[in-house]
């Protein structure tokens, strides 16, 4: 992960000053943002490959700053983690449901912080497979991580693309939301169960314009499948 470029937008100068030694002691170059005009100025300047979103930003918030980006053709797989002192649940999946791939809670850990950028960021990147995958025409090409219907391109955030890969790649079998977690989000990260059902809605809005959404199928009791078959 060293030298992957990570945008921190936050107001507050001693926040800013914190989250950039972090990063910058794990080896990630860093710019800084103090509102969401100079971030957009910033990501049209230089994509960064993550952004870090303060929730409470002056004027446009974080949260609507997400949603912009997530509606942007050119911005809508950028990975973004929200930071927000909201520590109810409900204020947490809002944000994920917003366009968000993770959060972080004030307070936190320097540790936690640059666990949570390393964790998104290999979900997000590209692994080296030159696999490409086909289900009854919803094509997945793993090296240049595009997903398409015929000449149709299919919109998705690097978690939701993780999230078909791992469907497309098994099939018919049916997954808990912690096996989901372990396989998706990987073991050695903390992510609420509850953000699997938020990412699986996300997918299927991606899917739905093409025909697809009825594939992620949810099993009651149990977790979700890939199937082409009638649940």
């Amino acid at each position: 992960m060293q030298n992957k470029h990570v945008l921190i937008v936050e107001d507050e100068a001693p926040i800013r000053d914190m989250l950039r030694f972090a990063l910058e002691r794990a080896s990630f170059s860093v710019s800084e943002a103090e509102d969401a005009q100079t971030a957009r100025l910033a990501v049209a300047d230089q994509r960064p490959d993550l952004v870090l979103l303060d929730w409470m930003l002056p004027g446009v918030s974080g949260t609507e700053l997400a949603r912009e980006w997530r509606r942007d053709e050119l911005t809508a797989d950028l990975p973004i983690i929200l930071v927000t002192a909201r520590v109810d649940e409900d204020d947490r999946v809002r944000g994920l449901n917003l366009g968000a791939d993770d959060y972080v809670t004030k307070p936190f850990s320097s540790s936690e912080l640059v666990a949570r950028v390393r964790a998104v960021l290999r979900r997000s990147l590209p692994g080296g497979e030159d696999e490409t995958l086909d289900w009854h025409g919803l094509n997945l090409d793993a090296a240049s991580q595009r997903v398409s219907v015929g000449d149709a391109s299919v919109k998705l955030g690097p978690t939701e693309y993780r999230l078909l890969h791992f469907f497309m790649s098994n099939p018919e079998r049916v997954y808990s939301r912690e096996q989901m977690l372990d396989r998706v989000w990987g073991q050695n990260v903390y992510v609420e169960e509850r953000t699997v059902d938020v990412h699986i809605r996300r997918l299927r809005r991606a899917l739905a314009p093409h025909g697809f959404d009825g594939f992620v199928q949810t099993v009651r009791g149990s977790g979700y499948r890939f199937s082409s078959k009638v649940s």
